[in-house]
């Protein structure tokens, strides 16, 4: 990357992770990626310690929630050296993000370099276990210092990583998951297609309740006639009836173009399954159940990648699936795009961007 400025932290941190003890977003590498947006334009790259920044009190973004962000992983590559997972296709979530909040779009290349440039100068921070990777977590945020509510004139796009291991606890054990008809989660014309801040924040208190109520996860419904599914939390939702693979659509105007969700579709599609993308209504699901022809359910995201569901909770009718086993579709999904992501199997589509060590 050209007219980037290097400046090393002067004490490591890699001595006080606890591998055998991860968890998730627990823990954090040595340095970060910074790049500042002022006169209309980003300036020269950077990296440098990680660690605290100042920012006044008057910064917009925390009071007008001006802040996007992305999630990625890099893997350890069974065939040596290190692999990215679609990086481009976060780079373009990225910018759309962007332009729902008023933030200047980002160059992909510039995007992408960074974080090859970050991983290749902290990888030490990757696990070496199977399954555990390092979480990479680009963000923008405006800096200006202002009351008022108009977008900023100056931006702060970052990287930050952070070594992992799977992101619920349960791993590929599937998930209770409630089904919330009270509480939405994004509306058409809102921002549930972009990876802001103001869109998780509309999730943290029917999860938090949920959690409370012993489940894993909430599932949305679409906000306005509270009937057809929207997504999970943190992940988006898909349901196998009757061989078929069904997922809410995009055109749906709420759900978040997942890497994951989109990986996922493809191999089906590539498999000679039969794929839906389209509305899904909370009963036809309920009914499916009844039937017996509800054979699978699972979350995808970068995070857990596939989160087998094992229970729904409706009405205060429990919908167990596959006897909560995962099941043959989510167990192949989750092989491949494993396999893939850490190198033990081929890569046909194109999908790994890999570094070298």
């Amino acid at each position: 990357m050209k007219n980037l400025n290097i400046t090393r932290t002067g004490q490591s941190r890699l001595d006080s992770i606890d591998y055998g003890n991860l968890g998730f977003g627990k823990y954090f590498s040595d340095h970060m990626f910074v790049l500042d947006y002022a006169d209309d334009t980003w300036g020269e790259p950077r990296i440098e310690p990680y660690g605290p920044m100042d920012i006044e009190p008057a910064n917009c973004t925390l009071h007008y929630g001006q802040t996007i962000f992305e999630g990625m992983k890099a893997y350890r590559s069974a065939k040596g050296g290190i692999n990215l997972f679609r990086p481009y296709m976060n780079a373009k979530r990225l910018n759309r993000s962007a332009a729902a909040v008023c933030i200047p779009a980002m160059d992909e290349e510039t995007f992408v370099d960074g974080i090859r440039e970050l991983v290749k100068f902290d990888h030490a921070f990757i696990p070496r276990e199977r399954g555990h990777s390092l979480y990479i977590r680009p963000f923008t945020f405006g800096t200006g210092n202002f009351l008022g509510v108009h977008a900023s004139s100056t931006y702060r796009f970052m990287i930050i990583t952070s070594p992992v291991a799977s992101y619920y606890p349960e791993g590929l054990n599937p998930v209770r998951i409630k089904v919330d008809e009270e509480h939405i989660r994004a509306v058409r014309g809102g921002l549930g297609q972009a990876k802001t801040a103001a869109n998780y924040a509309a999730s943290l208190y029917a999860g938090m309740q949920a959690k409370s109520e012993g489940f894993a996860q909430v599932l949305f419904l679409e906000a306005v006639s509270r009937q057809f599914v929207d997504e999970i939390g943190a992940m988006n939702i898909m349901f196998i009836i009757d061989d078929e693979l069904i997922t809410p659509p995009l055109s749906q105007g709420s759900i978040l173009p997942g890497v994951t969700r989109d990986s996922v579709l493809h191999l089906a599609r590539d498999w000679g399954m039969k794929v839906s993308e389209r509305s899904i209504g909370i009963d036809e699901i309920a009914e499916a159940h009844r039937d017996g022809r509800l054979q699978e359910s699972f979350g995808t995201g970068t995070a857990a990648v596939i989160s087998p569901v094992g229970e729904f909770v409706y009405r205060g009718e429990s919908l167990v699936i596959n006897e909560r086993r995962i099941g043959p579709f989510a167990q192949r999904f989750y092989d491949t795009i494993t396999g893939i992501q850490y190198g033990e199997i081929d890569d046909p589509y194109g999908w790994l961007e890999h570094i070298p060590m």
